[in-house]
């Protein structure tokens, strides 16, 4: 939910603008600038501080809040996120204060996203009774595919510092090796043509040992995200040919399993054979109206 936290008081002017300075239209994420008889001059034997801090426009100074917002048609501001918890993770820019709100609405206590490495965001959830499975399909359900973290941890208690904020230098690191083996009772081998097929896809696209990946295991739950996502898909259309009308890429995100992927690609391979044979019989038929 996104928060509308007013408009500015008398003698003071806000300001939104983009990563490049420059003023946003109405409805479009920027920072908040604010101006005013209260924005201090700059500070004290700190000019690194104050460039960081201060910004000049049309002659006057405004403060830089670091607060992502938006405007309304209806003149409102409306409170997004921390700019300090934006992140850029494949050419997407995501804001990791909307993925913890949505988890937060998944009755946990507490949780923090953040970003590892340079290709997965990860999910530090403390005290939920809830699934990993259960969280990504919450989030699933309520987030674009590229905002989905790959793993999600799940802790007695969030390390706090000094000031009873996270404390995310304290947060454990994610192991991408074990969460991509799958254990011996947890383990599906493939059971039929098409689910060895895709089995060995995956393998070839996650660049992962055959026996580590389980027909029932999510893709985003074993080190895949979205751009690899899109290798899968693309992968499947030169294998199967196929193209986005007959089969789109958003039932196989929302089904992200080598299991349901076979169930829907097995649709195509029938349409496919189906189609072939109306086109024999047609060029048969054609023969012999011809003779």
């Amino acid at each position: 939910m996104i928060i509308p936290i007013g408009r500015p008081l008398p003698y003071y002017k806000c300001r939104v603008h983009d990563e490049y300075g420059q003023p946003t239209m109405v409805g479009q994420q920027g920072e908040l600038l604010v101006g005013g008889v209260g924005v201090f001059a700059g500070y004290l034997g700190r000019d690194d501080l104050t460039i960081e801090a201060l910004v000049e426009v049309d002659d006057q100074m405004y403060y830089r809040t670091g607060d992502l917002v938006r405007i309304g048609i209806n003149g409102l501001i409306y409170y997004i996120g921390r700019k300090d918890y934006q992140v850029k993770l494949h050419g997407q820019r995501i804001e990791a204060g909307e993925i913890e709100r949505c988890l937060l609405d998944a009755h946990v206590t507490a949780c923090v996203v953040v970003k590892s490495d340079d290709d997965h965001l990860v999910a530090y959830v403390q005290g939920s009774d809830n699934s990993e499975e259960s969280l990504r399909s919450h989030c699933s359900s309520r987030l674009p595919s590229f905002m989905i973290p790959s793993m999600f941890i799940v802790l007695d208690q969030l390390p706090l510092n000094a000031n009873g904020k996270v404390d995310r230098k304290r947060l454990p690191t994610p192991n991408f090796s074990i969460a991509n083996a799958s254990t011996e009772t947890s383990y599906q081998a493939p059971c039929t043509e098409m689910e060895q097929r895709i089995h060995d896809i995956w393998c070839q696209v996650l660049q992962a040992v055959a026996k580590n990946i389980s027909t029932t295991a999510s893709f985003f739950s074993i080190g895949g995200h979205s751009l690899l996502f899109i290798q899968l898909y693309h992968h499947y259309q030169s294998l199967f040919s196929f193209d986005n009308q007959m089969l789109g890429i958003a039932p196989l995100l929302k089904k992200a399993t080598i299991s349901e992927h076979a169930k829907l690609l097995e649709t195509i391979k029938y349409v496919n054979v189906k189609s072939k044979a109306w086109e024999t019989l047609q060029i048969s038929e054609g023969n012999m109206l011809y003779v």
